[in-house]
């Protein structure tokens, strides 16, 4: 103890003292030569004098000794370990003498059971939201069309997300006897918000299309019905929505403000048309929007492709675009689009950044 206070000034005595925390030092024979204020109070003045461990009344030595570590070679450890229902962090450091000789370990035992009882309320409740987004997601999924017919159009798709929950979303669903309705919509954002405009879109299109065959009316009622919900200015989305007859082969379209050109590839002479239209996405600044319907007249095997700018916008390590010239090089050029197309994504850019979707329809 001497020897301790030779070492350690009256000033960095009282600091120590005066530590919230339990501060002891203890010899290479694990006696406790010294303890602060706090840990006496709390453990009583005789543990002066006894070995560490029967400190807290233990006849052996902890399994894990971080002071016989820190003894017999001058380094620091920490461990966390129980004590009296309570979780403490200690932490071992070694004193030395005046000619650099370890002639003790001390010890600082703090209480971090109020820590440890709040990162264990949010795991939790972490583990109960991811369950919750994983559920969503499945959901979300699940609420894609199956592959294959309507109408005479068959569909075929790639669908990625970003995060656990996307922004990007399209359907195709049978209006009626003749006609399918067919939407590619992409929702600022990512994550639960955007997932739940997505699911917005899908309900209330399919309600709204019912006993309607005007493009242009049926995406006015979406517009109309968004605002009812009364989101702020941030949130909106984008949406190109077509309706295809298949006793007229025409197909009507609209462009909401989506950025990404739907591409019409004919079979007859492999040309490759982009369905160019102007409109306003669907948000709350506008009160009243018209939309122009546009007109294209589809044969068998003609293909559309609508997509999102996850596509476009993915960049490889260099920062660079994908682009739509090298999409329409992929579909121009490939009997298997959707699997090139994946190839080609994954191959340019390593790290997926964005959502994205495309949706092939074919005209059977």
């Amino acid at each position: 103890m001497e020897q301790f206070k030779k070492i350690v000034s009256n000033r960095q005595l009282s600091i120590i003292d005066g530590m919230i925390d339990w501060v002891r030092v203890i010899d290479k024979n694990n006696t406790v030569f010294f303890a602060n204020k706090t840990m006496k109070e709390d453990l009583g003045e005789g543990i002066i004098g006894k070995k560490c461990y029967e400190v807290f009344c233990s006849d052996k030595k902890c399994d894990n000794c971080i002071s016989n570590q820190t003894l017999s070679n001058g380094s620091i450890h920490k461990k966390e370990t129980i004590l009296n229902n309570k979780t403490y962090m200690v932490v071992s450091s070694p004193m030395k003498d005046e000619n650099d000789n370890i002639i003790g370990s001390v010890e600082v035992f703090r209480d971090i059971t109020i820590e440890k009882e709040l990162a264990k309320k949010v795991n939790e409740k972490n583990r109960k939201m991811s369950d919750d987004i994983a559920f969503a997601r499945n959901m979300q999924k699940r609420m894609l069309p199956p592959k294959g017919m309507y109408n005479a159009v068959s569909i075929d798709y790639l669908y990625e997300s970003s995060e656990l929950l996307s922004g990007d979303f399209f359907d195709v669903f049978k209006m009626d006897a003749d006609n399918v309705g067919i939407y590619i919509c992409d929702v600022v954002g990512h994550g639960v918000t955007a997932a739940l405009l997505t699911i917005f879109v899908r309900q209330s299109l399919r309600t709204i299309a019912k006993g309607k065959n005007n493009a242009d009316k049926i995406i006015e009622e979406l517009h109309r019905t968004f605002l009812a919900l009364n989101l702020d200015s941030d949130k909106y989305f984008s949406v190109f929505f077509g309706i295809y007859n298949k006793t007229t082969h025409e197909f009507q379209y609209i462009n909401a403000g989506h950025n990404s050109v739907p591409m019409l590839l004919k079979h007859d002479n492999k040309e490759l048309v982009m369905l160019e239209a102007k409109g306003y996405p669907i948000c709350n600044i506008f009160d009243n929007v018209k939309y122009d319907i546009n007109t294209v007249k589809l044969s068998e095997h003609d293909k559309l492709f609508f997509y999102t700018d996850g596509i476009t916008e993915a960049r490889n390590d260099l920062g660079q675009e994908y682009g739509v010239e090298r999409l329409i090089e992929v579909i121009n050029n490939q009997d298997n689009v959707l699997e090139e197309l994946k190839a080609s994504l994954d191959e340019y850019s390593q790290v997926q950044k964005d959502d994205y979707a495309i949706l092939m329809a074919e005209i059977i």
